[in-house]
């Protein structure tokens, strides 16, 4: 039976080649059409229980598999007294041989065929988006833009069939954003960077998803396009397939013995924050995020290191945050969880070697990585710190990101799961590609989607945050894999459970921390 996908426990990924294993494999154990027919089944029952009221259902069922599914789909509707209208892009002389046979099977069912879309769908109807499922490489044209601009503009809720028409199962690229029809939720970026803006969004959104989970479900615009999910693996079980990534669980409460001193929760140290008297542009506020997020988030001590001359010396609103000097700080780095890089600017160039060479454990964020990607002699630093036993994570947005590989944002939104594998092995550390469904990749292993998080962190300072949570969790002990996922996984949380009303701003989001 069909079951919500929400925040819980680590989930299984499976991209489009790993999908089309795990078919063939269950396909070759049952009775010829039964996993369509399986399908078909999961599908009617999803449509049934979101819309038991419906007057009119519109299947729009694409020439191949995804289009059987609606079609097999289209005869359990139609036997338990329902009337839908199929649209179908197929022809029985060329549709695949299970295709055909979900066709035979509607038309002896009295299924009715049309060859336009039904008029006056309203509210308490129900359109289910059979066209494509995993076989998107391409923006649609022709009738299936057409169908696909009606199917995302209407009144009516959508059901997506495995995934929504021209999502990337991979990457979350959705393709139905290169189509000159495009009617649909959401944003974009584009090849230079910048953001695609979409609107006219349909009432509510559903995808059941089959067999597997895919990747491009759960980040890039994977999110947006695909609305509630849903899955059902079709009573096939465990595929016994290699997964591609993993959906990140929630993180299981860290034992706390009673017995227990500040020291057992580590020292972080936030080296960054340019002053204001440097290039006129004061930074310090980043800084004093991410101290604020380690603090909340349950490191033992909090050291502030401004990189602004001397400045500031004291937060009258957190005096529980212990400011140093760079050279106060600098002999200690070896003892120390290192947060660089918030708000450093071109005073972090400075400190930026020392760190990479001493601190055993670091968080390079922002300006750090910046500096980074523009000083190539210092990349071999950063990636030898493994070699060392150091442990590293890197925190880029997508910019940031491509800076570091050489390339554009565009090309680095394209596929996120490969920029972060990519990254995580040239600097032999973990990585965190912030965004939309952020994504932790690390050397030699499946990388982690965050399924927490939303557009109430689009705001200044969340990401300074984000890096602050993530030197709380290395200081306690945590493996650096661990840690990244845990912290991301906290500050996506902690902003889904935001109080509607209030704004969220990243000082309030990093006092609402727990740790």
């Amino acid at each position: 039976m069909p079951h919500p996908i929400r925040p819980g426990p680590p989930l299984v990924l499976y991209d489009a080649a790993a999908t089309r294993a795990v078919e063939q494999s269950a396909a070759a154990r049952l009775p010829a059409h039964a996993l369509m027919q399986r399908a078909g089944l999961a599908t009617a029952r999803l449509a049934l229980a979101l819309a038991p009221h419906a007057r009119r259902l519109w299947i729009a069922c694409g020439p191949g598999n995804n289009g059987g599914d609606g079609l097999e789909a289209a005869v359990h509707l139609r036997r338990w007294g329902l009337e839908p209208v199929v649209t179908w892009l197929g022809a029985p002389d060329r549709a695949p041989a299970d295709a055909r046979a979900s066709w035979r099977r509607a038309a002896e069912a009295g299924v009715h065929f049309a060859d336009q879309p039904p008029e006056a769908l309203g509210p308490q109807d129900l359109c289910i988006d059979a066209l494509l499922g995993i076989g998107a490489s391409r923006a649609p044209t022709g009738r299936m833009a057409d169908w696909l601009a009606r199917l995302r503009s209407g009144p009516a809720p959508l059901l997506c069939v495995d995934l929504p028409s021209g999502l990337d199962a991979d990457t979350g690229v959705w393709h139905l954003l290169d189509a000159p029809e495009t009617i649909a939720s959401g944003e974009a970026p584009t090849s230079d960077g910048g953001q695609k803006h979409l609107e006219s969004p349909p009432a509510a959104v559903h995808t059941l998803s089959l067999l597997a989970l895919k990747p491009g479900l759960f980040t890039g615009q994977g999110r947006d396009a695909g609305g509630q999910l849903w899955f059902d693996d079709l009573g096939i079980g465990d595929p016994g397939v290699p997964p591609t990534a993993w959906l990140t669980g929630a993180p299981a409460p860290a034992a706390c013995p009673h017995a227990s001193h500040k020291g057992r929760f580590g020292d972080v140290a936030i080296v960054g924050g340019e002053g204001l008297a440097a290039r006129g542009m004061g930074m310090a506020g980043a800084a004093l995020l991410a101290a604020s997020a380690a603090l909340h988030g349950g490191a033992g001590r909090v050291l502030v290191c401004p990189l602004d001359g001397g400045a500031l010396a004291l937060d009258p609103g957190q005096p529980e945050l212990m400011f140093r000097t760079w050279p106060a700080l600098a002999p200690a780095l070896a003892a120390l969880t290192v947060v660089c890089g918030c708000g450093g600017g071109e005073a972090v160039r400075a400190v930026l070697p020392e760190v990479l060479r001493r601190a055993p454990r670091l968080v390079l964020d922002a300006d750090a990585l910046n500096a980074i990607a523009a000083t190539p002699d210092w990349q071999p630093l950063l990636a030898a710190r493994h070699a060392a036993g150091q442990a590293s994570v890197l925190t880029p947005h997508p910019l940031e990101a491509a800076r570091l590989l050489g390339t554009t944002t565009g090309t680095v939104q394209t596929d996120r799961l490969r920029a972060a594998r990519a990254l995580a092995e040239r600097f032999q550390a973990t990585v965190v590609l912030k965004g939309s469904g952020s994504v932790v990749a690390a050397p030699s292993q499946a990388p982690r989607i965050n399924p927490t998080g939303g557009a109430r962190l689009s705001t200044a300072g969340t990401g300074d945050v984000l890096a602050g949570l993530v030197g709380a969790a290395l200081a306690a002990g945590a493996p650096a894999f661990d840690a990244a996922c845990s912290a991301v996984y906290r500050h996506g949380a902690a902003a889904d459970a935001w109080p509607d009303g209030r704004a969220l701003t990243a000082g309030a989001l990093a006092r609402a921390l727990r740790s």
